[in-house]
């Protein structure tokens, strides 16, 4: 249909210009593999899950393989307090106890993953949903935290119950998956070795994920713009060495640390890069991985 006129023209040329300078893009990633984590206000906006959907199923159209493993605080938080069941956290980790781990199975697994997995169906892909139990995909053990006591300054171990760190990320189904062109969507739910149930933190599962497959790209979903510096600026690029540089003299500081650390961690186990993006801008990752200037904080192995 030709243009009414001259505004609406501009527009549909914009969107041609667009089209035209993401195809170098999408021919430098066809065939590549993407690990997506998901959460975030990304994740409880309507609107922004349905451009998520597509936006996944556009990565699969241009020849981009996704996986994308989701968080889902929120929920398993309204889910506690609909039973009565009582949770703390500690360095923002959800201490779990066996009720508790249950009810975060129900919920990672059930009722979140399954939105996910229509709304990529709904999109036009076709997805399917996954634990870290499914096929033993994620084997996890007992994450060990230690704090020091402000009065003796000894320290000690934290238990926090059933949550987990992973160990072993078994490939093959998520190879299996790929040949098939359907996309991964995993819930962060991980097996110990003598069959416990693991919670395990959605961006370290993402991270140890995506090191399994060998990933392109790392990208975290999340609800700040990205790393800033002291004066609040966006660094919109960072080697390993200068993320840990700044980890250390305190410009990254509270709860982006264990992110930049998924991040830093993920490229040193060769993963070729990791970035941490606004998932409230719509339509972010699009915008990271088809132009030139990205819209995170892209963090990498150079100097």
């Amino acid at each position: 249909m030709a243009p009414k006129n001259d505004s609406e023209r501009d527009i549909y040329l914009a969107k041609a210009k667009t089209l035209s300078e993401a195809l170098p893009y999408m021919r430098r990633y066809s065939g590549r593999t993407f690990v997506i984590k998901y959460g975030g206000h990304a994740m409880g906006d309507d609107d922004l899950s349905r451009q998520f959907a597509r936006d996944v199923v556009l990565l699969q159209q241009v020849g981009i393989h996704p996986i994308v493993v989701h968080g889902g605080g929120p929920q398993i938080g309204a889910m506690l307090d609909r039973l009565k069941v009582k949770s703390s956290f500690v360095d923002g980790l959800r201490v779990t106890d066996k009720a508790t781990v249950e009810i975060v199975e129900m919920v990672l697994s059930g009722s979140i993953n399954k939105d996910i997995v229509r709304a990529i169906f709904e999109a036009g892909g076709i997805a399917i949903g996954l634990s870290g139990k499914d096929g033993g995909l994620i084997e996890a053990r007992k994450l060990q935290r230690t704090v020091k006591d402000e009065g003796s300054n000894i320290e000690k171990v934290l238990d926090l119950g059933f949550v987990g760190e992973p160990t072993i990320v078994r490939r093959h189904m998520l190879n299996m998956l790929e040949k098939a062109d359907i996309i991964p969507v995993i819930a962060p739910i991980g097996h110990g070795a003598a069959g416990e149930t693991f919670n395990i933190n959605a961006d370290t599962a993402a991270g140890a994920v995506a090191a399994a497959v060998q990933a392109t790209r790392l990208l975290l979903l999340t609800d700040v713009v990205g790393v800033l510096d002291k004066e609040k600026r966006l660094v919109p690029e960072l080697s390993v060495n200068k993320a840990q540089e700044l980890i250390a003299d305190g410009t990254i500081s509270g709860g982006m640390i264990p992110k930049v650390e998924t991040c830093i961690e993920a490229v040193q186990s060769g993963v070729e890069a990791a970035v941490i993006i606004d998932g409230r801008v719509p339509h972010a990752l699009l915008l990271e991985i088809f132009t030139e200037h990205g819209v995170g904080t892209l963090i990498h192995s150079g100097r």
